[in-house]
């Protein structure tokens, strides 16, 4: 398994990256009311930035990701956090049908199949969980540097489409944040979208 993330982990929690963190968390929390009785899984944990502040929430939260050197720093922040459990792969990796909230920020745009993922997502959520994910809408590349990803972002109503189709209620779509940026002196916006949606 490639860790694309190697170079970069170790700087990972810079500034910006916390405060995109905080706008992502305030309207999913605004959204949703995690209980204490509820497990947890974030798609994506990456370094922790969004599910350790998931974690005194729920009873329990599975931190899902491929990059092992990610990973890496996560583990120094959750010594002996007994409500984590971390899982080096992809979320197929996790198989239990046990899961109440699912929770993903900038990590859809990485995925090779989405389709496939999202069946495995309600294979492993309980009816009536909640699942949210915080991406980009569809942009021309420039956001990586015109780096070869899965996904340059997306088109909310066709990803809606693909949560219906594996058996979700879809309650929420809108534009929560927008990244500005200036890219060979011009300038560019991101607008990055919530989706969130209820297991059937």
């Amino acid at each position: 398994m490639n860790d694309n993330f190697k170079a970069k982990a170790a700087q990972w929690d810079s500034p910006d990256k916390i405060e995109m963190t905080k706008k992502f968390l305030s309207e999913m929390l605004f959204n949703v009311n995690p209980m204490l009785s509820w497990k947890a899984l974030e798609l994506g944990a990456g370094t922790g930035l969004v599910g350790l502040n998931v974690e005194p929430l729920v009873a329990k939260v599975v931190m899902v990701d491929t990059s092992e050197s990610m990973l890496e720093v996560l583990k120094q922040k959750v010594y002996n956090h007994s409500k984590v459990e971390i899982v080096h792969g992809e979320v197929f990796d996790y198989k239990l049908q046990d899961i109440d909230f699912v929770f993903s920020a900038m990590a859809f745009h990485h995925l090779n199949d989405v389709e496939k993922t999202l069946q495995h997502i309600a294979n492993i959520t309980k009816p009536g969980a909640c699942v949210v994910v915080g991406d980009l809408v569809t942009e021309d590349g420039s956001f990586h540097g015109f780096e070869p990803i899965p996904h340059c972002g997306f088109d909310t109503a066709v990803l809606s489409k693909q949560f219906v189709k594996v058996g979700f209620d879809v309650k929420l779509v809108k534009i929560y944040n927008v990244i500005a940026r200036v890219i060979d002196e011009k300038a560019t916006n991101y607008e990055q979208f919530m989706l969130i949606a209820k297991r059937l």
